[in-house]
Protein backbone atom coordinates (compact mmCIF):
# COMPACT_ATOMS: atom_id res chain seq x y z
CA UNK A 1 0.00 0.00 0.00
CA UNK A 2 2.24 2.82 -1.16
CA UNK A 3 1.60 6.37 0.62
CA UNK A 4 1.17 9.22 -1.65
CA UNK A 5 4.25 11.36 -2.39
CA UNK A 6 4.51 15.41 -2.81
CA UNK A 7 5.55 16.49 -5.82
CA UNK A 8 9.50 17.41 -3.77
CA UNK A 9 9.54 13.72 -3.60
CA UNK A 10 8.13 12.98 -6.90
CA UNK A 11 11.25 15.35 -8.39
CA UNK A 12 13.96 13.67 -5.74
CA UNK A 13 12.93 9.93 -5.61
CA UNK A 14 11.34 9.09 -8.79
CA UNK A 15 13.05 11.43 -11.54
CA UNK A 16 16.58 11.85 -13.19
CA UNK A 17 17.47 14.74 -15.59
CA UNK A 18 16.25 12.60 -18.57
CA UNK A 19 12.72 11.47 -17.68
CA UNK A 20 9.58 13.41 -17.40
CA UNK A 21 6.37 12.22 -15.84
CA UNK A 22 2.79 12.77 -17.75
CA UNK A 23 0.26 12.04 -14.94
CA UNK A 24 -3.60 12.63 -16.10
CA UNK A 25 -6.48 12.64 -14.23
CA UNK A 26 -10.03 12.35 -16.44
CA UNK A 27 -13.06 14.26 -14.99
CA UNK A 28 -16.56 14.80 -15.57
CA UNK A 29 -15.97 18.42 -17.22
CA UNK A 30 -12.52 18.58 -17.43
CA UNK A 31 -9.84 16.65 -17.31
CA UNK A 32 -5.91 17.23 -16.57
CA UNK A 33 -2.21 16.47 -17.50
CA UNK A 34 0.37 17.17 -14.85
CA UNK A 35 3.75 17.67 -16.61
CA UNK A 36 6.59 17.06 -13.87
CA UNK A 37 10.16 16.80 -14.77
CA UNK A 38 13.66 17.07 -12.36
CA UNK A 39 13.49 20.48 -12.01
CA UNK A 40 10.28 22.00 -12.98
CA UNK A 41 6.17 21.30 -12.96
CA UNK A 42 3.47 22.36 -14.95
CA UNK A 43 -0.20 21.38 -15.46
CA UNK A 44 -2.32 21.42 -18.79
CA UNK A 45 -6.18 21.64 -18.98
CA UNK A 46 -7.73 19.21 -20.81
CA UNK A 47 -11.44 18.16 -22.61
CA UNK A 48 -13.59 16.28 -20.46
CA UNK A 49 -13.48 12.51 -19.59
CA UNK A 50 -16.37 11.29 -22.01
CA UNK A 51 -14.56 13.28 -25.21
CA UNK A 52 -11.34 11.91 -24.85
CA UNK A 53 -12.40 8.49 -23.59
CA UNK A 54 -14.45 8.48 -26.87
CA UNK A 55 -11.84 8.56 -28.29
CA UNK A 56 -9.66 6.14 -26.45
CA UNK A 57 -12.29 3.77 -27.64
CA UNK A 58 -12.50 4.48 -30.60
CA UNK A 59 -8.48 4.15 -31.34
CA UNK A 60 -8.37 0.57 -29.37
CA UNK A 61 -11.35 -0.93 -30.94
CA UNK A 62 -9.49 -0.12 -34.16
CA UNK A 63 -6.26 -1.07 -33.40
CA UNK A 64 -8.07 -4.95 -32.22
CA UNK A 65 -10.69 -5.12 -35.24
CA UNK A 66 -8.15 -8.31 -36.08
CA UNK A 67 -9.66 -10.07 -32.81
CA UNK A 68 -13.54 -9.15 -33.43
CA UNK A 69 -15.57 -12.13 -34.14
CA UNK A 70 -18.47 -11.22 -35.84
CA UNK A 71 -21.18 -13.86 -36.22
CA UNK A 72 -22.24 -14.79 -40.10
CA UNK A 73 -19.20 -12.53 -41.47
CA UNK A 74 -17.87 -13.67 -44.80
CA UNK A 75 -13.99 -14.02 -44.97
CA UNK A 76 -14.42 -10.97 -47.66
CA UNK A 77 -16.98 -8.73 -45.38
CA UNK A 78 -14.33 -9.02 -42.48
CA UNK A 79 -11.16 -8.29 -44.80
CA UNK A 80 -13.07 -5.13 -45.62
CA UNK A 81 -14.08 -4.36 -42.08
CA UNK A 82 -10.32 -4.86 -41.11
CA UNK A 83 -9.30 -2.68 -44.23
CA UNK A 84 -11.06 0.03 -42.99
CA UNK A 85 -10.28 -0.17 -39.57
CA UNK A 86 -6.78 0.06 -40.30
CA UNK A 87 -7.41 3.17 -42.04
CA UNK A 88 -8.94 4.64 -38.81
CA UNK A 89 -6.10 3.94 -36.88
CA UNK A 90 -4.23 6.81 -38.30
CA UNK A 91 -7.08 9.01 -37.76
CA UNK A 92 -8.00 8.07 -34.09
CA UNK A 93 -4.49 8.03 -33.27
CA UNK A 94 -4.23 11.22 -34.60
CA UNK A 95 -7.48 12.89 -32.60
CA UNK A 96 -6.39 11.03 -29.67
CA UNK A 97 -2.84 12.54 -29.55
CA UNK A 98 -3.80 16.07 -30.11
CA UNK A 99 -5.86 16.05 -27.24
CA UNK A 100 -3.63 13.94 -24.42
CA UNK A 101 0.14 14.67 -26.06
CA UNK A 102 0.14 17.35 -28.50
CA UNK A 103 -0.64 20.15 -25.13
CA UNK A 104 3.04 18.78 -23.63
CA UNK A 105 4.99 18.44 -27.01
CA UNK A 106 7.48 20.71 -25.97
CA UNK A 107 8.45 19.32 -22.86
CA UNK A 108 8.94 16.16 -24.21
CA UNK A 109 11.77 16.37 -26.64
CA UNK A 110 14.20 13.51 -25.82
CA UNK A 111 13.15 12.58 -22.59
CA UNK A 112 12.20 9.32 -21.29
CA UNK A 113 8.26 9.16 -20.72
CA UNK A 114 6.96 8.12 -17.39
CA UNK A 115 3.38 7.65 -17.81
CA UNK A 116 0.34 7.38 -15.33
CA UNK A 117 -1.94 6.93 -17.08
CA UNK A 118 -6.07 7.58 -15.77
CA UNK A 119 -9.82 5.62 -17.02
CA UNK A 120 -9.70 4.34 -20.64
CA UNK A 121 -6.03 5.89 -21.43
CA UNK A 122 -5.37 2.85 -19.22
CA UNK A 123 -6.04 0.49 -21.97
CA UNK A 124 -4.36 2.82 -24.87
CA UNK A 125 -0.70 2.06 -26.04
CA UNK A 126 1.20 5.14 -25.90
CA UNK A 127 3.76 3.78 -27.98
CA UNK A 128 1.14 3.82 -31.14
CA UNK A 129 0.01 7.42 -30.54
CA UNK A 130 0.69 9.67 -33.79
CA UNK A 131 2.79 13.05 -33.29
CA UNK A 132 2.81 15.38 -35.75
CA UNK A 133 6.40 16.04 -37.60
CA UNK A 134 7.80 17.79 -40.27
CA UNK A 135 7.19 15.25 -42.52
CA UNK A 136 4.62 12.73 -42.42
CA UNK A 137 3.19 11.81 -38.40
CA UNK A 138 5.63 9.86 -36.19
CA UNK A 139 4.09 7.28 -33.80
CA UNK A 140 5.83 8.42 -30.37
CA UNK A 141 7.89 5.29 -29.55
CA UNK A 142 10.21 6.77 -32.95
CA UNK A 143 10.79 9.77 -30.72
CA UNK A 144 10.25 8.67 -27.09
CA UNK A 145 11.13 6.09 -24.54
CA UNK A 146 8.27 5.25 -22.85
CA UNK A 147 7.58 3.67 -19.72
CA UNK A 148 4.29 3.02 -18.00
CA UNK A 149 3.08 2.82 -14.36
CA UNK A 150 0.42 2.09 -12.14
CA UNK A 151 1.11 4.97 -9.63
CA UNK A 152 4.13 6.91 -9.05
CA UNK A 153 4.25 6.12 -5.88
CA UNK A 154 4.58 2.38 -7.03
CA UNK A 155 7.98 3.60 -8.42
CA UNK A 156 9.38 5.20 -4.77
CA UNK A 157 8.29 1.93 -3.47
CA UNK A 158 9.54 -0.49 -5.67
CA UNK A 159 12.86 2.24 -5.22
CA UNK A 160 12.84 1.45 -2.04
CA UNK A 161 12.91 -2.27 -0.99
CA UNK A 162 15.04 -2.94 -4.24
CA UNK A 163 17.65 -0.31 -3.38
CA UNK A 164 20.25 -3.17 -1.35
CA UNK A 165 18.84 -6.36 -3.14
CA UNK A 166 21.27 -9.05 -4.76
CA UNK A 167 20.77 -9.51 -8.28
CA UNK A 168 20.04 -13.09 -9.21
CA UNK A 169 22.87 -15.36 -9.79
CA UNK A 170 21.05 -16.81 -13.31
CA UNK A 171 20.35 -14.72 -16.13
CA UNK A 172 16.85 -16.36 -17.89
CA UNK A 173 14.22 -18.74 -17.23
CA UNK A 174 11.54 -19.69 -20.03
CA UNK A 175 8.36 -21.56 -19.38
CA UNK A 176 6.55 -21.89 -22.84
CA UNK A 177 4.37 -24.54 -25.10
CA UNK A 178 2.41 -25.96 -22.46
CA UNK A 179 -0.24 -28.83 -22.98
CA UNK A 180 -3.36 -27.80 -22.57
CA UNK A 181 -5.44 -31.20 -24.01
CA UNK A 182 -5.30 -34.69 -23.49
CA UNK A 183 -5.17 -35.28 -28.10
CA UNK A 184 -1.60 -33.17 -28.16
CA UNK A 185 0.42 -35.33 -29.97
CA UNK A 186 3.03 -34.94 -27.43
CA UNK A 187 1.34 -37.43 -25.67
CA UNK A 188 2.68 -40.16 -28.14
CA UNK A 189 5.89 -38.75 -28.46
CA UNK A 190 7.27 -38.02 -25.21
CA UNK A 191 7.32 -42.15 -24.55
CA UNK A 192 9.87 -42.45 -27.70
CA UNK A 193 12.14 -39.58 -26.35
CA UNK A 194 12.78 -38.88 -30.23
CA UNK A 195 14.59 -35.36 -31.35
CA UNK A 196 12.74 -33.89 -33.99
CA UNK A 197 13.16 -31.07 -35.86
CA UNK A 198 10.24 -28.62 -34.39
CA UNK A 199 7.67 -27.09 -37.28
CA UNK A 200 6.32 -23.50 -36.00
CA UNK A 201 2.83 -23.59 -37.60
CA UNK A 202 -0.14 -22.27 -36.47
CA UNK A 203 -3.38 -23.52 -36.24
CA UNK A 204 -4.06 -19.97 -38.08
CA UNK A 205 -2.38 -16.93 -39.53
CA UNK A 206 -5.12 -14.86 -36.97
CA UNK A 207 -4.54 -17.06 -33.67
CA UNK A 208 -3.64 -15.19 -30.34
CA UNK A 209 -2.47 -15.69 -27.26
CA UNK A 210 -6.04 -15.31 -25.46
CA UNK A 211 -9.11 -17.60 -24.22
CA UNK A 212 -12.35 -16.39 -23.17
CA UNK A 213 -13.33 -17.27 -19.61
CA UNK A 214 -17.22 -18.03 -20.78
CA UNK A 215 -17.04 -21.80 -19.32
CA UNK A 216 -19.53 -23.98 -21.44
CA UNK A 217 -20.58 -27.50 -21.01
CA UNK A 218 -17.39 -28.38 -22.87
CA UNK A 219 -15.03 -26.49 -21.17
CA UNK A 220 -12.71 -24.36 -22.22
CA UNK A 221 -10.70 -24.78 -26.34
CA UNK A 222 -7.13 -23.83 -25.49
CA UNK A 223 -5.58 -24.20 -28.97
CA UNK A 224 -2.12 -25.16 -28.77
CA UNK A 225 0.34 -22.36 -29.44
CA UNK A 226 3.24 -23.49 -31.33
CA UNK A 227 5.14 -19.90 -31.86
CA UNK A 228 5.72 -19.69 -28.06
CA UNK A 229 8.01 -22.71 -28.51
CA UNK A 230 9.87 -20.48 -31.33
CA UNK A 231 10.14 -18.26 -28.79
CA UNK A 232 11.64 -19.67 -26.59
CA UNK A 233 14.05 -21.13 -28.47
CA UNK A 234 15.07 -17.55 -29.96
CA UNK A 235 15.33 -16.00 -26.80
CA UNK A 236 17.18 -18.42 -24.71
CA UNK A 237 19.70 -18.79 -27.64
CA UNK A 238 20.75 -15.45 -26.19
CA UNK A 239 22.12 -16.93 -23.02
CA UNK A 240 24.63 -19.50 -22.24
CA UNK A 241 23.07 -23.00 -21.49
CA UNK A 242 24.84 -22.77 -17.41
CA UNK A 243 22.82 -19.33 -17.39
CA UNK A 244 19.52 -19.93 -17.94
CA UNK A 245 16.64 -22.75 -17.68
CA UNK A 246 13.92 -23.64 -20.72
CA UNK A 247 10.59 -25.20 -19.47
CA UNK A 248 8.50 -26.66 -22.07
CA UNK A 249 5.54 -29.09 -22.75
CA UNK A 250 4.49 -30.92 -19.54
CA UNK A 251 7.14 -28.95 -17.69
CA UNK A 252 5.67 -25.73 -18.16
CA UNK A 253 3.71 -26.04 -15.01
CA UNK A 254 1.95 -24.31 -12.76
CA UNK A 255 3.78 -25.83 -10.07
CA UNK A 256 7.49 -24.67 -12.08
CA UNK A 257 5.99 -20.93 -12.06
CA UNK A 258 5.39 -21.03 -8.86
CA UNK A 259 9.02 -22.70 -7.70
CA UNK A 260 11.15 -20.50 -5.48
CA UNK A 261 13.62 -21.55 -8.29
CA UNK A 262 13.13 -18.59 -10.11
CA UNK A 263 14.03 -16.72 -8.16
CA UNK A 264 17.41 -17.51 -8.93
CA UNK A 265 16.87 -15.59 -12.29
CA UNK A 266 17.53 -12.10 -13.74
CA UNK A 267 14.53 -12.68 -16.14
CA UNK A 268 10.89 -14.57 -16.11
CA UNK A 269 9.64 -14.98 -19.21
CA UNK A 270 5.92 -17.09 -19.64
CA UNK A 271 4.56 -17.72 -23.12
CA UNK A 272 1.13 -19.43 -22.92
CA UNK A 273 -2.23 -18.52 -23.19
CA UNK A 274 -3.40 -15.51 -20.83
CA UNK A 275 -7.44 -15.24 -19.74
CA UNK A 276 -9.62 -12.66 -18.13
CA UNK A 277 -12.12 -12.83 -16.14
CA UNK A 278 -14.00 -9.78 -15.97
CA UNK A 279 -16.49 -10.45 -13.46
CA UNK A 280 -13.94 -11.49 -11.14
CA UNK A 281 -10.61 -10.02 -11.82
CA UNK A 282 -8.91 -11.45 -9.17
CA UNK A 283 -9.21 -14.76 -10.92
CA UNK A 284 -7.65 -13.53 -13.84
CA UNK A 285 -4.26 -15.11 -14.68
CA UNK A 286 -2.18 -17.73 -17.50
CA UNK A 287 -2.46 -20.79 -18.07
CA UNK A 288 0.20 -23.55 -17.69
CA UNK A 289 -0.06 -27.26 -18.91
CA UNK A 290 -3.32 -28.81 -17.75
CA UNK A 291 -1.83 -32.77 -17.73
CA UNK A 292 0.98 -34.10 -16.17
CA UNK A 293 3.42 -36.39 -18.70
CA UNK A 294 1.02 -39.52 -17.79
CA UNK A 295 -2.34 -37.73 -18.59
CA UNK A 296 -3.04 -36.82 -15.15
CA UNK A 297 -5.40 -33.89 -14.82
CA UNK A 298 -3.92 -30.83 -12.99
CA UNK A 299 -4.56 -26.94 -12.00
CA UNK A 300 -2.63 -25.18 -14.59
CA UNK A 301 -4.38 -21.23 -13.77
CA UNK A 302 -2.00 -19.17 -12.53
CA UNK A 303 -4.27 -16.57 -10.85
CA UNK A 304 -3.31 -13.06 -9.90
CA UNK A 305 -4.23 -14.57 -6.14
CA UNK A 306 -1.55 -17.23 -6.43
CA UNK A 307 1.21 -14.30 -7.67
CA UNK A 308 0.79 -12.79 -4.71
CA UNK A 309 2.55 -15.38 -2.81
CA UNK A 310 5.21 -16.08 -5.15
CA UNK A 311 8.94 -14.59 -4.55
CA UNK A 312 10.35 -13.54 -7.89
CA UNK A 313 13.47 -10.90 -7.16
CA UNK A 314 13.64 -10.36 -11.15
CA UNK A 315 14.80 -7.43 -12.93
CA UNK A 316 11.91 -8.49 -15.16
CA UNK A 317 9.06 -10.66 -15.50
CA UNK A 318 7.30 -10.93 -19.14
CA UNK A 319 4.10 -12.33 -19.55
CA UNK A 320 3.53 -12.97 -23.12
CA UNK A 321 0.03 -13.64 -23.32
CA UNK A 322 -2.67 -11.71 -24.12
CA UNK A 323 -4.47 -9.32 -22.28
CA UNK A 324 -1.91 -9.45 -18.78
CA UNK A 325 -1.75 -6.18 -18.76
CA UNK A 326 -5.59 -5.65 -17.95
CA UNK A 327 -7.33 -6.00 -14.05
CA UNK A 328 -9.71 -4.10 -12.32
CA UNK A 329 -9.56 -0.52 -11.91
CA UNK A 330 -8.67 1.11 -8.34
CA UNK A 331 -9.03 5.05 -8.41
CA UNK A 332 -5.75 6.55 -7.55
CA UNK A 333 -3.91 2.92 -8.15
CA UNK A 334 -4.50 2.30 -11.50
CA UNK A 335 -5.22 -1.47 -13.11
CA UNK A 336 -4.82 -4.05 -10.14
CA UNK A 337 -3.88 -7.29 -11.58
CA UNK A 338 -1.00 -9.33 -12.86
CA UNK A 339 0.87 -6.28 -13.64
CA UNK A 340 0.64 -5.27 -9.22
CA UNK A 341 1.10 -9.17 -7.99
CA UNK A 342 4.33 -9.79 -9.94
CA UNK A 343 5.80 -6.33 -8.94
CA UNK A 344 4.40 -7.20 -5.17
CA UNK A 345 6.10 -11.05 -5.64
CA UNK A 346 9.67 -8.62 -6.55
CA UNK A 347 9.98 -8.17 -9.99
CA UNK A 348 11.02 -4.57 -10.85
CA UNK A 349 9.65 -4.42 -14.01
CA UNK A 350 7.27 -6.26 -15.86
CA UNK A 351 6.13 -6.20 -19.60
CA UNK A 352 2.32 -6.85 -20.30
CA UNK A 353 0.23 -6.93 -23.17
CA UNK A 354 -3.24 -4.66 -23.58
CA UNK A 355 -4.77 -7.10 -25.73
CA UNK A 356 -5.03 -10.18 -27.92
CA UNK A 357 -1.78 -10.56 -29.01
CA UNK A 358 -1.12 -12.78 -32.69
CA UNK A 359 1.01 -16.32 -31.66
CA UNK A 360 3.64 -15.61 -34.33
CA UNK A 361 4.01 -12.03 -34.49
CA UNK A 362 4.96 -11.68 -30.94
CA UNK A 363 7.62 -14.57 -31.20
CA UNK A 364 8.98 -11.85 -33.55
CA UNK A 365 8.63 -9.14 -30.92
CA UNK A 366 9.99 -10.83 -28.42
CA UNK A 367 13.08 -11.99 -30.35
CA UNK A 368 14.03 -8.91 -30.98
CA UNK A 369 12.94 -7.41 -27.86
CA UNK A 370 15.64 -10.01 -25.90
CA UNK A 371 18.47 -9.53 -28.82
CA UNK A 372 18.59 -6.20 -28.15
CA UNK A 373 18.39 -6.98 -23.98
CA UNK A 374 20.73 -9.99 -23.49
CA UNK A 375 22.98 -9.20 -27.11
CA UNK A 376 26.09 -7.16 -27.59
CA UNK A 377 23.76 -4.45 -27.05
CA UNK A 378 22.39 -4.95 -23.26
CA UNK A 379 20.22 -1.94 -23.58
CA UNK A 380 17.81 -1.39 -21.02
CA UNK A 381 14.32 -3.27 -20.63
CA UNK A 382 12.49 -0.41 -21.72
CA UNK A 383 14.88 0.52 -24.33
CA UNK A 384 15.21 -2.65 -25.84
CA UNK A 385 11.61 -2.89 -26.21
CA UNK A 386 11.30 0.42 -28.17
CA UNK A 387 14.10 -0.55 -30.12
CA UNK A 388 12.24 -4.13 -31.08
CA UNK A 389 9.55 -2.41 -32.13
CA UNK A 390 10.66 0.39 -34.13
CA UNK A 391 12.24 -2.85 -35.85
CA UNK A 392 8.12 -3.96 -36.73
CA UNK A 393 7.51 -0.53 -37.35
CA UNK A 394 10.12 -0.85 -40.27
CA UNK A 395 8.94 -4.20 -41.29
CA UNK A 396 6.00 -3.98 -43.74
CA UNK A 397 4.84 -7.07 -42.94
CA UNK A 398 4.15 -5.91 -39.43
CA UNK A 399 4.22 -2.44 -39.38
CA UNK A 400 0.40 -1.85 -38.28
CA UNK A 401 0.44 -1.18 -34.38
CA UNK A 402 -0.97 -3.96 -33.60
CA UNK A 403 1.25 -6.46 -34.58
CA UNK A 404 3.40 -4.71 -32.01
CA UNK A 405 2.00 -1.53 -30.03
CA UNK A 406 0.41 -3.88 -27.38
CA UNK A 407 3.74 -4.51 -24.59
CA UNK A 408 3.85 -2.14 -22.59
CA UNK A 409 6.93 -2.07 -19.78
CA UNK A 410 5.75 -1.23 -16.54
CA UNK A 411 7.76 0.10 -13.35
CA UNK A 412 11.79 0.64 -13.00
CA UNK A 413 12.43 2.75 -16.26
CA UNK A 414 16.36 3.21 -15.68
Amino acid sequence: QPQTLSLREVQAEVLDEDSVLLEYALGEKKSYLWIVSKNDFRWIELPAKSEIEKNAREFYEALTARNKQVKFETANERDDRIFIADSDIQKFSRELSEKIISPAKSFLQNKKLLIVADGALQYVPFAALKIQSKNEGQFLIETNEIVNLPSVSVLAVLRRETANRKIPSKTLAVLADPIFDKTDERFQTISKRKKTNIEYVAISKKQTRGIDLSLTRNGLDLPRLPFTRREADLISANVPKNKREKLLDFTANKSAAMSSDLADFKYVHFATHGFINNENPELSGIVFSMFDENGNEQDGFLRVGDVYNLKIPAEMVVLSGCRTGLGKEIKGEGLVGLTRGFMYAGAKRVAVSLWDVNDEATSELMAKFYAEMLGSKKLSPASALRQAQIEMINDKKRSNPYYWAAFTSQGEPR
